[in-house]
């Protein structure tokens, strides 16, 4: 059987943690501040995944309104009891400067698919909690330990605490069991329970090139803990040209048969300033345990582009075209930035994507940004617009977009005179200012009425727009533009930026009056293309 390449979960699926229950395998992932929150994919070889589940889906479980970017929902972990499902996370508030608002949650559902219960707070201590069901009964809670007075490095440790499900809250004494190696930055822990020992797996580094996955154990779950002998079970930190780079964050997961996998976090860089413009992906190594007690990665610890799986993985819907309609709603493909009240940024009740002009692209609080995230390193977009502006205040149309600090946007908006135009907006690397750049020398004159189609190329790094009114051919409208600033590189602080790019349609009012604009559909078209070194 030949082996599957790496990542099984390509574009923005950062943070796995993995579970199999029976013949079924899952890996939850982080959203940030993408909505809904956490996503949750289904297998049952490992090679061949399928999106199933967002499980925080409504107000009452998840409110981002405010959130900065790359807040939000971080290092969600998915466990089964052998009743039912637990997912726990931290919707982070602040993550820039010394202080860091980290609450800390629990749900659960009796099935993957829900409905999920509204989330008990647990704690705000540090953030990347997960949840371990000893086999005596009790479940044990561990989150990382933030210290705002530690310098320059402000993560203190792994905390251990009971989790007392019946009365939904923590219990009894909280430990600082491990403080990491000399990598530091110790977070993302995991413990599991194997002939007598507990192992504890924890990320260290920071998430970009120095990032690894740490193992360590001891007799009691309370430690000491004892650091494997290789330190870091996977990392690509001293090998700079492997195809898989920012190896870390990991999980693991046993098959049936008794096989061993270890499943993390990954980033695939493209140009000469190694940018991630996939952002931090999910990808598989095979595992195996010594005669010593300890786990290693096959062929590791620097991690294998290629690996063994008990299943081919079919590419012929990665490859395929997309193109979406929305007589049946929003495609799963799709997110939103923050907010739960959806009926307010976005509609599908007229067979068309209909969005409702709110606050300025980049706003931290309600914007209407409708789009799917960027698995190919090349593809195509596409989409019609009927959007009728009265001045420049109002604006719609397709954007490439990471965050507010790295976006590009062709609009249809208007000009002082009411009369309408076409405009490109780019907020290249533009942190902390924000500032936008206006690429064309002079704005596109268009029709006041009438559906404008609108498109994007990506080839690699290069990036260029297109228009076309109705009857016409698409032209090329703009310069071609580096689509590899769309990155967690240049998406704003270059340690602090965990996404990856979007692309779709969004819709901006400022006059507060609402102006809506529909989209007849969208396509997104994969291309391979001779650039694309690292392309699964």
């Amino acid at each position: 059987m030949p082996p599957v390449r790496n990542p099984i979960l390509p574009g923005f699926n950062a943070d796995p943690s993995v579970l199999r229950v029976g013949d079924d395998y899952y890996i939850a992932t982080s959203t940030f501040e993408w909505y809904p929150g956490v996503q949750i994919h289904h297998s049952r070889d490992l090679a061949n995944w399928e999106l199933v589940v967002r499980p925080l889906n409504r107000k009452s479980q998840l409110d981002m309104r405010g959130n900065p970017d790359c807040c939000g929902i971080w290092a969600p972990c998915l466990t089964h009891d052998g009743e039912k499902f637990w997912l726990v996370y931290t919707d982070v508030k602040l993550k820039d400067g010394a202080f860091r608002d980290t609450h800390n949650y629990i749900v659960s559902s009796p099935t993957i698919e829900g409905p999920w219960s509204d989330p008990l707070y647990i704690n705000s201590s540090g953030f990347d909690p997960s949840l371990f069901h000893d086999d005596d009964g009790r479940k044990w809670f561990v989150n990382m330990l933030w210290d705002h007075r530690r310098r320059p490095l402000l993560f203190a440790g792994i905390a251990l605490q009971e989790f007392d499900p019946k009365a939904g809250k923590l219990v009894g004494p909280r430990k600082n069991i491990f403080q990491g190696t000399d990598l530091e930055l110790v977070e993302g822990p995991h413990l599991y329970k194997r002939n007598g020992w507990y192992y504890l797996l924890t990320a260290e580094g920071g998430t970009t090139y120095e990032h690894a996955c740490t193992f360590a154990r001891a007799r009691d779950i309370w430690g000491p803990y004892e650091i494997h002998p290789q330190q870091y079970i996977l990392t690509s930190k001293d090998h700079p040209h492997t195809a898989l780079q920012r190896a870390g964050h990991g999980d693991i997961v046993d098959t049936p048969d008794g096989r061993t996998y270890l499943v993390h976090l990954t980033g695939r860089p493209t140009t000469q300033f190694r940018r991630c413009v996939l952002g931090r992906e999910t990808a598989i190594q095979e595992a195996y345990w010594g005669d010593d007690g300890w786990l290693y990665v096959k062929d590791g610890p620097v991690p294998s582009l290629f690996v063994d799986l008990p299943a081919v993985r079919d590419d012929t819907k990665y490859w395929a075209e997309q193109r979406y309609t929305f007589e049946s709603g929003l495609h799963k493909d799709f997110q939103w930035l923050r907010t739960p009240e959806t009926d307010r940024i976005f509609s599908t009740d007229s067979g068309k994507l209909t969005l409702i002009g709110r606050e300025s692209i980049g706003s931290w609080f309600e914007q209407a940004l409708v789009a799917r995230r960027q698995t190919h390193f090349s593809y195509d977009a596409e989409t019609v617009i009927d959007f009728s502006p009265t001045d420049e205040r109002q604006f719609a149309g397709l954007t490439a977009y990471y965050c507010r600090y790295s976006f590009f946007y062709l609009t249809v908006t208007a000009h002082s005179d009411g009369k309408r135009e076409l405009l490109i907006m780019a907020s290249e690397s533009s942190w902390p200012t924000g500032n936008l750049r206006f690429p064309l020398p002079d704005a596109v004159p268009l029709p006041n009425e009438g559906k404008v189609k609108l498109a994007l190329t990506i080839r690699g790094r290069e990036l260029q727009f297109y228009y076309a009114l109705e009857g016409e051919e698409l032209k090329k409208v703009g310069t071609v533009f580096d689509a590899s600033i769309l990155s967690d590189e240049c998406g704003g602080d270059p340690d602090g930026s965990f996404t990856g790019a979007f692309v779709g349609v969004a819709a901006s009012d400022l006059n507060g009056t609402a102006a809506q604009a529909s989209f007849d559909y969208f396509v997104y078209r994969p291309v391979q293309h001779q650039s694309d070194r690292y392309e699964i």
